[in-house]
């Protein structure tokens, strides 16, 4: 089952990430070559541009969830990935599910002068 079966799950997820602190974007989930193959399904009309970045996959009452996230360069990237991990599960939990795996990559570290103060 996809987010399909959940529908806005996934902007919900990506809305919360992106609200987290110490949080300055959100990336496609996957790997560098998934992504390519993605870009060009969406080159050819295979794929939508509007896909969400947060990967989910729903099975019965549980999700997996996978992001890839730029950090501002002065937090604690632990601290980041534990208020990230609270996030996405507080959204599963108001959407009855319970987590089962959450995946979360930091794709970047935003230095200090694309600081906005």
């Amino acid at each position: 089952m996809t987010t399909t079966a959940v529908p806005g799950l996934a902007e919900r997820l990506e809305t919360a990430v992106l609200a987290t602190p110490g949080v300055r974007s959100v990336y496609r989930a996957g790997s560098l070559v998934s992504n390519l193959v993605g870009e060009g399904a969406v080159a050819i009309g295979i794929s939508r541009v509007d896909e969400p970045l947060i990967a989910v996959r729903i099975s019965g009452e549980t999700a997996s969830v996978a992001a890839s996230l730029g950090i501002e360069y002065s937090t604690s990237a632990v601290e980041v990935l534990r208020e990230v991990r609270g996030a996405v599960g507080k959204v599963l939990a108001d959407d009855g599910l319970g987590p089962v795996e959450i995946v979360l990559t930091i794709a970047y570290v935003h230095p200090r002068e694309a600081t906005t103060d």
